[in-house]
């Protein structure tokens, strides 16, 4: 037995002592170390399903418990791979056929993902017009500039805006792309002002030849950071360098947004991403699926298409939570199985009150709902409060500052914070995707 593999056998033994049987099978099956560079472990996983989940579930507990059998062990990274003897033979017999491990990850020096290109992206009538606007650019940069597009929660717009990325880095090493949120944007401003660094700020972003920056909306009351972003934008577009930007809404229906720089986004090319029709939420599924390795027959796709009709990441976390019933169940599920799954994923009517929203929540999560108000981060109340907020903003479109007043006075950003907080979490946490169906179908 090699050295990897004894030390994998020797973390397995001790991650099997503290987790249930049937989680242990389901996620560590098929695992295994591709091998060791530089103080990284590198684990093959089955599937990006495994991959994700093992990532956000259990990476803290995976690296403890290699570090105990190996001090030198600093990280782990995870990749798809299905053949332990073939990927160890590529390895050892021609070092230029290793996985190509870039492609999996996120580059922290532009923040594009890799998963997000135009071959995954699915065209229907609800957003043709923004992806035509975008493939204009790449056969002509800045002709639209910049190309704004808005839509809301869960339409597929960061998957558009970062295809474009992708698009270039694939086919123009030279040119240098950048992708952030307006929050992270915001956050480098304040932090080169505090740190006396704001020309280091400034050459960081002229730098770049396209400048991506989603979730637009949230520059919103920062009046500094609109004053830097305005001039930004201004260089940018006097030198021919492309801008990309998202938001939730129309740019003239933003508040608190300087009156100069609408009009600088209104001087490009504005598009909608609107909710996927019925036609186009079987292709989403269809594609999905296939990109799971999921099979699911024709009957239930078109069942599913008619039964979800929310926005693209839920209809990623019903798969996510099929993918998972599957692995669990080791067999396909049925049209009836299914049914009982996404029974309660459906979205509440508008007609329920703040005060249902928290009461229904501290029900569930078996807390007292004065504890939601308080000021403290007990973390049994953590989680409850933050998907009272994420309910309030995605279900109800309530305002952040309104959803803060209400969840006991507390500031916009926390309210923000939480938001994304589960947004994110539900792309990788099937239970969290159930609880959420469950609570939604309590306030029905």
């Amino acid at each position: 037995m090699n050295e990897n593999k004894t030390l994998w056998n020797n973390v397995l033994a001790q991650i099997e002592l503290g987790i249930s049987k049937a989680n242990f099978s389901m996620w560590f099956k098929d695992t295994f170390i591709i091998k060791q560079e530089d103080g990284t472990v590198y684990l093959g996983v089955p599937n990006v399903f495994v991959k994700d989940w093992l990532m956000n579930k259990y990476h803290k507990d995976i690296l403890k418990n290699l570090r105990s059998f190996g001090e030198h062990i600093r990280n782990v990274e995870y990749v798809v791979s299905k053949d332990e003897n073939k990927t160890n033979a590529k390895e050892t017999t021609n070092h230029s056929n290793e996985l190509p491990l870039n492609n999996f990850y996120i580059n922290k020096e532009d923040n594009l993902n890799p998963k997000y290109t135009f071959e995954t992206f699915v065209i229907g009538p609800f957003n043709e017009l923004a992806h035509a606007a975008s493939q204009a650019i790449l056969k002509r940069t800045a002709i639209y500039n910049p190309l704004f597009i808005f839509g809301s929660t869960g339409h597929g717009k960061t998957h558009l805006i970062q295809a474009v990325g992708n698009y270039f880095k694939a086919t123009d090493p030279n040119k240098k792309i950048y992708y952030l949120t307006s929050e992270k944007f915001a956050n480098d401003y304040i932090n080169s002002l505090n740190s006396g660094n704001i020309n280091t700020f400034k050459d960081k972003y002229k730098k770049y030849d396209l400048l991506i920056i989603d979730d637009i909306q949230f520059l919103s009351s920062k009046t500094k950071t609109q004053e830097e972003f305005f001039s930004l934008f201004n260089s940018f577009h006097d030198n021919g360098k492309q801008l990309i930007f998202s938001s939730d809404k129309h740019p003239n229906f933003i508040p608190d947004i300087e009156e100069r720089i609408k009009s600088r986004f209104n001087a490009g090319m504005i598009v909608e991403i609107q909710k996927p029709d019925f036609e186009s939420r079987i292709q989403i599924f269809r594609k999905k699926a296939s990109m799971m390795n999921l099979n699911i027959s024709n009957d239930i796709v078109e069942f599913l298409a008619g039964a979800v009709e929310g926005n693209i990441r839920e209809l990623e976390g019903i798969l996510n939570l099929i993918l998972c019933q599957t692995e669990l169940k080791n067999k396909e599920l049925n049209i009836n199985e299914i049914k009982e799954l996404i029974k309660n994923t459906s979205k509440p009517k508008k007609n329920i009150s703040v005060k249902d929203v928290i009461r229904v929540v501290s029900e569930f999560y078996g807390i007292e709902e004065n504890t939601i108000f308080e000021k403290g981060r007990k973390k049994e109340v953590i989680k409850p409060r933050q998907v009272i907020m994420y309910i309030l903003r995605e279900d109800f479109d309530i305002s952040f500052p309104s959803i803060g007043d209400k969840v006991g006075n507390r500031d916009h950003s926390t309210v923000i914070h939480s938001y994304e907080k589960v947004k994110n979490d539900l792309k990788t946490d099937p239970e969290l995707v159930q609880e959420l169906g469950q609570i939604r179908s309590m306030l029905k």
